[in-house]
């Protein structure tokens, strides 16, 4: 399949400190080590190359976030709340604002732009397009303004914040591209789990870069 500049781009999915096992991310996917993040940038090098925008979503979450367990007496990490009409999952601190956890760990040369997500304390922001409460961050209209019609997806985690970005994608109509090889899931079983959704969606699942090319 042949690249086309005028109608992709590439979106990079959290792929920062806090998630990663080579920098002893406060939250890291297993399989983040150095030769991971090695191929990651050799994949994104590659498609700038081919002239593709290239944007990079980014958790950027207050100290005083509400996906923080610290920030719920008597809780733990991993367990499991109720917050109004929607479930939430508490996680250890992570990517808070201004820290070297929340630093983007791709050359940062090769990113056209940043979207910020999670900065909203009240809500969680799995998506790249819009957090929980439905508060868009200004990806979809950085797209459209570009004429982007479709997406390759790839990053951390496969089962979360991918899984996330890749659904709202297509339901705002993108077609869509996701590269199992460059992505990590936080466990097997739900990371199978979520391409086998994403293919049931109609997203066209490729092993590597290589593949897709």
């Amino acid at each position: 399949m042949a690249l086309n500049s005028k109608v992709k781009a590439v979106i990079l999915v959290d792929l920062q400190a806090d998630f990663t096992e080579f920098y002893k991310g406060a939250l890291p996917v297993p399989g983040t080590d150095l030769e991971y993040l090695r191929k990651v940038e050799e994949a994104v090098r590659s498609l700038k190359n081919e002239g593709l925008l290239i944007v990079a979503s980014q958790d950027w979450h207050p100290p005083d976030h509400i996906s923080f367990f610290t920030n719920h007496l008597g809780k733990r990490p991993y367990e499991e709340i109720v917050i109004g009409d929607r479930k939430q999952i508490l996680w250890p601190p992570h990517c808070v604002q201004d820290t070297k956890g929340a630093e983007i760990v791709v050359d940062t040369r090769l990113i056209d732009w940043v979207v910020k997500k999670g900065q909203n304390p009240l809500y969680d922001s799995y998506s790249a397009f819009c957090d929980d409460g439905g508060f868009e961050t200004g990806l979809e209209l950085f797209l459209k303004e570009r004429g982007i019609g479709e997406l390759i997806i790839f990053g951390l985690a496969t089962d979360y914040c991918v899984l996330a970005t890749v659904t709202d994608a297509k339901a705002r109509g993108y077609e869509v591209c996701f590269l199992d090889e460059l992505s990590k899931g936080v466990d097997p079983v739900t990371a199978k789990e979520a391409i086998d959704k994403m293919e049931r969606m109609g997203v066209r699942v490729y092993r590597s870069l290589a593949d897709l090319k």
